[in-house]
């Protein structure tokens, strides 16, 4: 090593060897930079860049030799053989190309290291071709130790070189990588100058046509113009690479929802759209910011450090002063070459609003915005908690709407909506913030009273609360009806538990129905056992049906002329296995309550028909149908079936109808009706007189007979005023072309007063009392008297059920 540092010191232009490490240097490092875009591009963009990178590296390496050449004093005269000069040049191109390719691959570490090796080989390749064409009036010695010493080293520094460069990031590791191929250009060809020895020999002389040293000055100041043009041609291509990628990514940035920010050690580099928005800030706006300072917690980046990469709730300051919550996701990534903290930024807003109304909805009924029953019955647990430690009052009010399914029935269940939160919007003023309104479902309703809680405040209350709902609504257009009817229980009084104050409520509202709806009652201790008595009722009745309980009687029905047995009225009885005969009257008004009329009335009507369609003898056979029954949509069509499935002629079934129900819904009524009187069924009003006896519903319904009811026909034959009633039916059913039939008739004297005033149809006990269709073999049988009816005689037959019809 001693003679290549005598070499270096002695032989040569101290100045002329600087200047060829720096263009060694600058090639170096551009080198290197170029490697890591290289190793980023694809196609026709890593085809081009191996070019510049083999051209850079090789010119640098080719400078560097022939500028240390030029520094070489050997006191003889000297010149280069252009051919072999220029073949130096190709030589460290061509074979830096394959070196890089191999350095470049994905894959172990290693890979890099044979790539250096690689650039090792091809510096040393590049400068013995180009001490091939050094010429000198002599003969050139080798030290074949320190040849192998230049290879060793250049292949080394090489290896070393590529393998930091490919493997660490960071500016301090490229210029580390930038050295040690610096190393292995300069320390390659100084040491293989130390090699070389120069034995004067006058007989040799200088080739005429070599290149003198200003011509190699001159060709290396072009090979280091070229270097210039390449590496400038490399850092535009790099540098619209690199704007590119960065257009990209921030597309892609600001294509994102979230927002997103780059920071370094704490100062906002670039952050996008979405985020910009979030705040309000203007484009560029918050680079150099502090991220820190957009928050209210200056230890925020503290926090992201902890969190690990996991998300990190925050409030962060918009430009208007508004808090906003935030979810904070940290990252280290790369970002323009270096590594930065990459945050990404969701509003929670959203998220939050979305939790709230999921909380709102499942706590309030979505329609009218009162919160539900199950958070009434949490906000009812937690008053009596506190009142059974304060020893005070508060109460509970059930409110049930008044003749809102006619709305629904008339105007559609959006109507019917709108007039639910109409209802809610009128009573919830007249509350106390304290008190808790709640809609039960339906159009029921409960409120439980935490403010003025004795009997004279609640009555007030009720009584505001009536008088609220007394201006009718506006629906669609038109107007409606609608009232509440308010039952009430007090806490310790009436309950000492949450489930027994609701139903005591619950049973004060159905005695206020009862007692004509539209009022309030407060609970009293018999009211409780009545609706503890309904309510085993209707459980009963529910069963009533599959325990085969019920059954039918029949009641004959005579013309009163000729005394002819015509038809029957069927009527049904429940025989309870334990409480026995249970009177129709008791058990029907919970049957239309409870939506139970609707199976059982199919029942009677399927029983009837299947019944009658065995007789030989073609009677008539009456039924009544319920008013919940006859505003059941499919009511004609129940009627066409049972028919058609029994084969009952449809003249023999007569359906009676009372006069109250037609006026639940009028327009629905009538279409029922009409399209049963289409089917051949005979239809009757029933009760005749004791309801609205509108004479304009007997014009417009298609009713075949009226029924006078049996409260007229009671000792017509002694009372003027009954007597005059009577007459007057008559007379206007004979206007109407209607027949007309009396219920009720138990005397001789009833029956000769309406012959005489010209009845035609009669029925009551003088007749016939109800009995099980077997009772009446003779009448129902073929040719029974050989007359096709039978006829009843007096006294009346005695039957064995003395249940009244109902």
């Amino acid at each position: 090593m001693l003679t290549v540092y005598s070499c270096l010191t002695q032989h040569h232009d101290g100045r002329l060897v600087l200047l060829a490490a720096i263009v060694c240097l600058l090639a170096s490092a551009t080198a290197v930079s170029m490697l890591a875009r290289l190793a980023a591009s694809e196609g026709w963009r890593k085809a081009a860049w191996l070019a510049c990178v083999s051209t850079v590296t090789g010119i640098g390496i080719w400078a560097t030799h022939f500028i240390a050449m030029l520094a070489f004093r050997s006191n003889l005269p000297t010149g280069y053989d252009l051919r072999l000069t220029a073949l130096s040049l190709a030589v460290a191109i061509v074979l830096l190309a394959p070196a890089y390719l191999v350095a470049t691959r994905k894959g172990a570490p290693r890979m890099a290291a044979l790539g250096g090796v690689l650039v090792g080989l091809a510096i040393s390749a590049m400068h013995y071709c180009g001490m091939a064409a050094f010429q000198v009036t002599g003969h050139l010695g080798w030290d074949t130790g320190l040849v192998a010493w230049s290879i060793l080293l250049g292949m080394g520094f090489g290896a070393a070189a590529l393998f930091v460069a490919r493997t660490r990031r960071g500016p301090i590791w490229q210029a580390a990588a930038s050295l040690l191929l610096t190393l292995a250009i300069c320390g390659m060809h100084f040491t293989a100058m130390g090699a070389a020895s120069i034995l004067p020999d006058p007989t040799v002389a200088v080739a005429p046509d070599s290149l003198p040293a200003p011509w190699l000055a001159g060709l290396i100041a072009f090979g280091a113009v070229v270097l210039l043009i390449v590496s400038l041609a490399a850092l535009v291509l790099w540098r619209q690479q690199r704007l590119a990628e960065q257009q990209r990514l921030r597309e892609l940035a600001n294509a994102a929802i979230e927002g997103l920010v780059v920071c370094d050690q704490g100062a906002i580099v670039t952050a996008n759209d979405s985020f910009e928005r979030l705040i309000g800030a203007a484009p560029g706006e918050l680079v150099g910011l502090g991220f820190a300072t957009l928050f209210g917690d200056a230890r925020v980046a503290e926090r992201m450090a902890r969190a690990g990469g996991d998300p990190l709730e925050a409030l962060i300051a918009a430009a208007d002063g508004e808090q906003i919550p935030v979810e904070l996701i940290a990252r280290t990534m790369p970002y323009n070459g270096r590594m930065r903290d990459g945050v990404a930024i969701r509003d929670l807003r959203p998220r939050r609003q979305a939790e709230a109304q999921i909380r709102f909805l499942a706590q309030h009924d979505a329609l009218t915005g009162l919160p539900n029953r199950a958070t009434f019955n949490e906000r009812l647990e937690r008053a009596f908690e506190r009142h059974r430690r304060k020893e005070d009052m508060f109460a509970v009010l059930s409110l049930d709407m008044d003749r809102f399914k006619q709305v629904n029935d008339l105007f559609g269940h959006a109507a019917g909506d709108a007039v639910l939160k109409a209802v809610a919007d009128r009573i919830s003023p007249l509350l106390d913030e304290c008190d808790v309104f709640a809609r039960q479902g339906g159009d029921e309703f409960a409120i439980l009273r935490l403010g003025p809680s004795c009997p004279a405040d609640l009555a007030q209350l009720s009584d505001r609360i009536l008088a609220a709902l007394v201006p009718e609504f506006s629906v669609g257009g038109q107007t409606a009806l609608v009232g509440v009817s308010i039952g009430i229980a007090l806490y310790p009084a009436d309950g000492d538990q949450p489930q027994t104050l609701m139903r005591h409520a619950d049973a004060a509202l159905d005695h206020a129905k009862e007692d004509g709806r539209g009022t309030y009652r407060f609970f009293e201790p018999g009211i409780g056992a009545g609706l503890r008595e309904r309510q085993m009722l209707e459980f009963d009745l529910r069963h009533a049906l599959s325990r085969n309980e019920f059954s039918i009687v029949y009641q004959p029905q005579a013309h009163v002329a000729t005394k002819a047995i015509f038809g029957f009225e069927a009527l049904i009885r429940w025989n309870h296995s334990v409480r026995g005969l249970i009177s129709p009257g008791v058990f029907i008004p919970v049957a239309e309550e409870s939506g139970l009329i609707l199976p059982i009335g199919e029942w009677v009507l399927r029983e009837v028909c299947r019944q009658a369609a065995t007789w030989s003898n073609p009677l008539q056979v009456a039924v009544n149908l319920s008013g919940v029954q006859l505003h059941a949509p499919s009511l004609p069509a129940l009627v066409h079936k049972v028919l058609t499935e029994t084969g009952l002629a449809p003249g023999r079934l007569e359906l009676e109808i009372t006069e109250t129900a037609l006026i639940q819904d009028f327009d629905r009524a009538l279409q029922a009706l009409r399209q049963i009187k289409a089917l051949g069924v005979k239809i009757a009003m029933d009760d005749f007189g004791t309801g609205y006896s509108s004479l304009s519903n007997l014009r417009a319904f298609p009713f075949d007979k009226i029924k006078i009811d049996r409260s007229f026909v009671c000792n017509v034959h002694c009372s003027e005023e009954t007597a005059a009633i009577v007459r007057a039916i008559v007379g206007l059913a004979h206007g109407l072309h209607l027949t007309v039939i009396a219920e009720g008739v138990e005397c001789p004297e009833e029956l000769e007063f309406l012959r005489r005033e010209g009845c035609a149809e009669a029925q009551g006990y003088l007749i016939g009392k109800p009995a099980a269709i077997s009772l009446f073999a003779d009448l129902i049988g073929a040719g029974a008297s050989g007359a096709p009816h039978g006829q009843w005689r007096e006294p009346a037959m005695t039957m064995a059920l003395e249940q009244p019809p109902i």
